[in-house]
C-alpha cells in the first residue's frame, strides 16, 4: 500500500485536467490543412535528397504552386537514407484537396508510385482505436452482371418512350401512336421535385431533398446517387460523364457529422458539384462566384437572385467545363482534374456571356491536339464598343471579333455542327426610346471568318437554327401600344440560303407569316418540319405546321427573293389548338410530338396532345394532376454520313416495308377487337346458360314444368285436337201465307 502524503494527496486519486486540456491543446485541423504527406518516394542518400525534392516538386506543382523549402522529406539518422516520404505545403486548403484527389496514385517512374493524403486526415484517422492492430483482407463481393442501359435501342418496333410525371406517379411508357400507351414502370413518389432523361437517354433523373438519383436499365434500378442537400438543378454533360448539381441555399456541414456522411469540410457554404457519373466520386464543388471585393459582392447577390441555367457550360467532347465570371473573366477547367486550364482564368474584361461551338472537334493539320471553340460578347464599357470575339481553346487565341454600337443586350446562338454562329443584337436608337434587332452571322468554317448581316426593324423574341441544317426561323414583335390591353401581334420569318454552285449563297427571306400571336419555335430534330407555337398564353394557344421541303408545286417566296432559287419550299400542313398549352416535346426520329399542359403553370385541362409531324391529332387525354412529359432521347446515330445518305436513297422501298408493318398491325388490332368482341359473346352465352340451368331447378323445386316454353306448346297441341260442337239456328227462307 503506497505511504499517504502529508500534503493530502493521495497518488491513486485522478485529477480532471480535461478543461485545462481542452484550452491549451493544439488544434492539428487549424492551420495544418495546406499540408499534405506523399508516401512512396524513392528512398535516395541525403546527396541525393535536392534532386529528388526538386523532381517532386515539379511534378506537385501542376494543381497548385510550390517551393522546394515547402517541402519537407526526412532522413534515417542510422543509414543516412530518405525515410520513402515527405511533408508538402501548398499555398491554400483547395490546392492541397486537389493534390489528394487528382495526384493520389501517381506514378513517378516504373518503380514508384506516390499516395498523397491530407496530414489531418492522418492525424484524424490514425488515432488510437480508429485503425486495427492486424490486418483484416476485405471480402470480394462476388460479379453480378448488371443490365444493359440501353436495352430500350433493341426494341423490334424501334419505338420510343415517354416519361409522365403526373401527381406523386411517374411512369415511362412506350408509345403506340393512337392506342393507349404501354406502361413499362409506374411508380409512387419517385421523385420529389422534377424528371429529367440524360442527354443520349442512359439515365433517369430523380431529385429529392437529400440529393440526385440515376435510374436505368430493363428493371429500373438505381445506378448512382449524389449526395446534395436540398439540390434544385442537375445538369449534364453531352457525353453523360459528368454531372452538375446546384443549390440556391449552400451546403452545410454539421460539426458532428454522422458516419458514412457523404460531404466534407471542404463543400462547406459550396453551391454547385460536380461529379464523375461513373464513379460516383465529387471532382470538385464551387461557390457562385469567386468573391474578391466589394464590387464582386454585389456581384454575388445578383447570381443569387437570378441563376442563368447552365452555370457551368461543356464543350461537346466532356473535354473542358467553364463558367463565367461576370465583368471579369471566364474560368475554363480541364477535366477530369478539374484544374484551371494553364492554371488562371482566362481575363475579359466585361464579359456577359459565352457559348462553346456544339461541334466536335477534330485535330488540324500539324496539330496534336484538336481545338475546341467558343464565342463570348462584353458591353460597351470605358468608351469602347461592344464586342463579341471567338476563342480557341486550349491556345486561348482570341480568331476573331467584331465590333458593335448601341447594343443593349446579346444572345448567341450556334447551329447544331457549329458552322454557324448567330449573334442577336438587340440596338437601341440614338434616342434609346425605341429598340431593334439585328443578326449578325458569323461563317465559322469559311475562310476568314466572314460575317453576314440581316437587319430589321422590330425586336426579334425567338430565334432558332433547322437541326443539322442551313435554314432558320425567328420571331418578332410590333411596337407595343401603349395603355393597350391587348399584347402586340408578332410575325414569323423564315430564311433559307440561295443555292449557288460552289458553298452555300446568303440567307434570304422565303417568306413573312404576319399578324400572328405566336411566340415559340420548335424544329424537329431532324430538320425540315417546324412548329410554330403559342405558349404560355391565356388569348391564344395557336399550333401551325410547316414543312420546307414540300415535294409538291413550288410555293411563292417573298418579294425580295422572287429571283433567286432558294433552298426551301414552304407549306404550311396544318393548324390546330392546344387550349393552355404550356409544353412542347418532338420524339427523337422527328415523327411525332407532343403538346401538353402543365399544373406547374396552371390548373385548367391537365394533360397531353400527340400529334404526327403533318399536324395530325392522333392522342388526346386529360390527366389530373398532369405535370411533366418527356421524350427519351437517343444517342448519336453510328451511321456513317454516306450510308445515312445510302439509306435515304432508297427510301421508298423501306416505306413500302413499313407500310406493310403498319398494316399488319392494324389488322392486328382489328383481330384484337374482333376476338375481344367474341369473348364477351362467349361469355354471355355461358352466363345465359347457368341461368336457365338455375330456373329449371326452381321450377322442379315448385313442380313446375321443366322447360316453361314447352308446356305452353303442350297446351296448344290439346287446343287444336279438341272438337267443339255448335248448334246454330238459321233461318233459310221465310214467307207469309193468308187463310181464309
Amino acid at each position: 500500500m503506497a505511504p499517504h502524503r502529508e500534503d493530502g494527496y493521495d497518488d491513486d486519486e485522478e485529477i480532471d485536467f480535461s478543461d485545462l486540456r481542452e484550452q491549451y491543446e493544439v488544434q492539428l485541423d487549424e492551420g495544418l490543412d495546406t499540408f499534405v504527406v506523399v508516401d512512396g518516394c524513392p528512398k535516395v542518400p541525403a546527396d541525393s535528397r535536392p534532386k529528388l525534392i526538386k523532381f517532386l516538386c515539379k511534378r506537385l506543382t501542376e494543381v497548385g504552386h510550390i517551393s522546394q523549402d515547402s517541402v519537407f522529406m526526412p532522413l534515417n539518422e542510422e543509414t543516412n537514407m530518405t525515410e520513402g516520404y515527405a511533408f508538402v505545403e501548398y499555398d491554400t486548403p483547395d490546392q492541397a484537396l486537389l493534390a489528394c484527389k487528382q495526384l493520389n496514385g501517381m506514378a513517378l517512374d516504373k518503380k514508384h508510385t506516390v499516395y498523397i493524403n491530407k496530414l489531418t486526415d492522418i492525424e484524424h484517422f490514425g488515432r488510437e482505436g480508429r485503425i486495427k492492430e492486424e490486418y483484416v483482407e476485405p471480402e470480394i463481393e462476388p460479379f453480378v452482371e448488371q443490365e444493359h442501359l440501353r436495352s430500350w435501342l433493341s426494341d423490334i418496333n424501334s419505338r420510343d418512350q415517354f416519361i409522365m410525371y403526373r401527381g406523386e406517379n411517374v411512369g415511362v411508357f412506350w408509345n403506340k401512336k393512337k392506342d393507349v400507351p404501354e406502361p413499362v414502370v409506374d411508380r409512387a413518389g419517385w421523385t420529389e421535385s422534377f424528371v429529367q432523361w440524360s442527354p443520349q437517354g442512359t439515365f433517369l433523373t430523380s431529385v429529392h431533398g437529400q440529393g440526385v438519383q440515376l435510374w436505368g436499365g430493363p428493371g429500373w434500378k438505381r445506378i448512382m446517387r449524389f449526395a446534395h442537400p436540398m439540390v434544385n438543378l442537375v445538369d449534364f454533360s453531352p457525353n453523360e460523364k459528368y454531372l452538375v448539381t446546384w443549390s440556391n441555399k449552400p451546403i452545410s456541414i454539421p460539426e458532428n457529422p454522422p458516419p458514412n456522411f457523404p460531404l466534407g469540410s471542404d463543400e462547406d457554404g459550396k453551391s454547385f458539384i460536380i461529379w464523375d457519373i461513373k464513379t460516383g466520386n465529387l471532382l470538385r464543388s464551387f461557390t457562385s462566384v469567386e468573391v474578391t471585393g466589394d464590387r464582386d459582392a454585389e456581384l454575388f447577390e445578383k447570381s443569387r437572385k437570378k441563376v442563368s441555367w447552365p452555370v457551368f457550360k461543356w464543350s461537346s467532347d466532356d473535354k473542358y467545363v467553364a463558367r463565367v465570371v461576370p465583368e471579369q473573366s471566364i474560368q475554363v477547367f480541364e477535366t477530369p482534374s478539374m484544374l484551371l486550364l494553364g492554371k488562371k482564368a482566362i481575363k475579359i474584361e466585361g464579359v456577359v456571356d459565352f457559348e462553346w461551338s456544339p461541334s466536335i472537334p477534330t485535330a488540324e493539320k500539324g496539330k496534336k491536339e484538336p481545338a475546341q471553340l467558343f464565342c463570348y460578347w462584353t458591353p460597351e464599357m470605358n468608351n469602347q464598343t461592344a464586342r463579341v470575339g471567338l476563342m480557341s481553346i486550349p491556345s486561348k487565341e482570341i480568331i476573331r471579333t467584331r465590333n458593335l454600337v448601341n447594343v443593349s443586350d446579346c444572345k448567341l446562338h450556334w447551329q447544331s455542327e457549329g458552322k454557324y454562329l448567330c449573334v442577336k443584337v438587340d440596338r437601341h436608337t440614338k434616342t434609346k426610346k425605341s429598340m431593334y434587332t439585328s443578326l449578325e452571322f458569323f461563317r465559322v468554317k469559311e475562310k476568314n471568318i466572314p460575317v453576314e448581316i440581316v437587319e430589321l426593324k422590330q425586336v426579334v423574341i425567338n430565334f432558332a437554327w433547322e437541326p443539322k441544317g442551313d435554314r432558320f426561323v425567328f420571331i418578332t414583335v410590333d411596337e407595343a401600344i401603349q395603355g393597350a390591353q391587348v399584347a402586340p401581334k408578332t410575325s414569323v420569318h423564315f430564311y433559307a440560303p440561295e443555292k449557288i454552285k460552289n458553298g452555300i449563297g446568303e440567307f434570304c427571306l422565303v417568306k413573312t407569316v404576319e399578324k400572328k400571336n405566336s411566340n415559340a419555335i420548335y424544329w424537329s430534330p431532324k430538320g425540315r418540319f417546324a412548329l410554330i407555337a403559342t405558349v404560355h398564353s391565356q388569348q391564344s394557344f395557336d399550333l401551325e405546321f410547316w414543312d420546307l421541303d414540300f415535294e409538291g408545286e413550288k410555293q411563292k417566296q417573298d418579294k425580295a427573293s422572287k429571283n433567286k432559287d432558294l433552298a426551301a419550299n414552304l407549306m404550311l400542313m396544318g393548324t390546330s389548338e392546344h387550349y393552355g398549352l404550356t409544353d412542347v416535346e418532338w420524339d427523337p426520329t422527328g415523327r411525332y410530338v407532343a403538346t401538353s399542359a402543365s399544373m406547374w403553370k396552371h390548373a385548367m385541362e391537365n394533360g397531353y396532345h400527340l400529334w404526327d409531324f403533318k399536324g395530325t391529332l392522333l392522342r388526346e387525354e386529360h390527366i389530373d394532376k398532369f405535370k411533366q412529359f418527356l421524350w427519351r432521347p437517343r444517342p448519336l446515330i453510328m451511321l456513317s454520313k454516306e450510308e445515312q445518305k445510302q439509306i435515304r436513297k432508297n427510301l421508298r422501298e423501306y416505306s413500302k416495308q413499313f407500310d406493310e408493318e403498319d398494316q399488319f398491325e392494324a389488322e392486328v388490332a382489328n383481330k384484337e377487337v374482333l376476338e375481344a368482341r367474341k369473348r364477351q359473346l362467349d361469355e354471355w352465352r355461358a352466363w345465359r346458360a347457368r341461368i336457365e340451368k338455375e330456373v329449371r331447378w326452381e321450377r322442379a323445386d315448385l313442380g313446375l314444368p321443366e322447360d316453361p316454353e314447352e308446356a305452353l306448346r303442350e297446351a296448344a297441341r290439346e287446343e287444336e285436337d279438341k272438337v267443339v260442337e255448335e248448334i246454330v239456328e238459321e233461318v233459310i227462307s221465310e214467307h207469309e201465307e193468308e187463310i181464309a
